[in-house]
């Protein structure tokens, strides 16, 4: 890439950022470097982008405007060289924000199937359990799980996760298994990243809706840890299949009234709004949607996932974890 290109694109690091050390290390040059190049663009553009003080570096109107161009541009100069090579390779940076556990359960082990083909792409993952900033992260693609904060982002739904109620089978041989949605108050809840913020359960079955309030014991930010702490027969669990579907199949979790629904959240492959997306990115959220596309259907039934057998008393001393 050219001067000019260059200068253009740690312009608009810095602009995402507001942080020429942060933009810098990006693309690999100093500090003071990455200011003296955009010092430089915006002598040959004739006018500031950027406003610097002590505190932020903030772009000018000019710069908002020469910003969302200069995206255009570079977006339009990958694309270029994408189709010029005419061989469906992909190459540079991709850098993708999800979960840790979505990256653990979904992604990872399905991701060589995508990266075999595509030998030069390098893959960057921002793993949290919080929202990334898709925009400031330079995020190219996200997966994202539940309702959809940022009504401006290009999304695409590619599946449905549905939430169950899990323990391990040492817990319920000494708490006892819940027969109703309402035994669970009498029983230890783990609550993951999920369920915070919720005062409680909602559980449907033939039309009738009960809700349990529920109070959580141990309290995790993390949906590994909450599963984990389920397998270690702290409590009662309530999470996403997809995030304790090999404990369930395994044996380490074993479901919790299968016969209620707790609803579901929808599974969504998002692209930052306000400039147009990579080839990469495109082609990664072909990848994502054709493999959630494979994912059996048949979660939650039976012959696929082990379930509790009611204890004889019919009470429930369980506790509960969320994920």
């Amino acid at each position: 890439m050219n001067d000019r290109f260059f200068s253009m694109l740690l312009f608009v690091r810095v602009g995402r950022t507001g942080s020429f050390s942060v933009a810098g290390r990006e693309l690999g040059v100093s500090q003071p470097t990455a200011s003296r190049i955009v010092a430089a663009l915006e002598k040959k553009v004739g006018t500031a982008l950027l406003i610097r003080t002590t505190r932020a570096v903030t772009l000018t109107e000019a710069g908002v405007d020469y910003l969302a161009r200069a995206e255009v541009i570079l977006a339009a100069l990958d694309e270029a060289d994408h189709e010029a090579r005419g061989t469906g390779e992909l190459r540079g940076i991709l850098r993708v924000a999800t979960s840790s556990a979505s990256a653990v359960r979904g992604i990872l082990p399905r991701l060589s199937s995508f990266s075999d083909h595509h030998p030069n792409l390098r893959i960057e993952f921002i793993l949290t359990d919080q929202r990334s900033d898709l925009i400031g992260d330079a995020v190219d693609v996200a997966l994202r799980v539940g309702p959809l904060a940022d009504s401006t982002a290009v999304a695409r739904k590619i599946g449905v996760i549905h939430r169950v109620l899990a323990a391990a089978p040492s817990y319920l041989e000494k708490a006892g298994v819940p027969v109703t949605p309402t035994d669970l108050q009498n029983h230890t809840v783990i609550v993951g990243p999920a369920s915070q913020g919720l005062e409680g359960w909602a559980f449907r079955k033939n039309g009738k809706v009960v809700s349990v309030r529920m109070e959580g014991r141990f309290v995790l930010n993390g949906t590994e840890g909450a599963t984990a702490a389920a397998v270690a027969g702290l409590g009662i669990i309530s999470a996403g299949h997809l995030g304790c579907l090999a404990e369930l199949q395994s044996g380490a979790l074993v479901r919790i009234l299968p016969d209620w629904e707790m609803g579901s959240v929808d599974v969504n492959v998002i692209l930052p709004a306000g400039r147009v997306a990579k080839p990469s990115a495109r082609a990664f959220a072909d990848f994502l949607a054709s493999e959630f596309r494979k994912l059996p259907e048949t979660w939650g039934k039976p012959d696929v996932i082990q379930e509790s057998t009611p204890a004889r008393s019919g009470r429930s001393r369980l506790g509960s974890a969320e994920g």
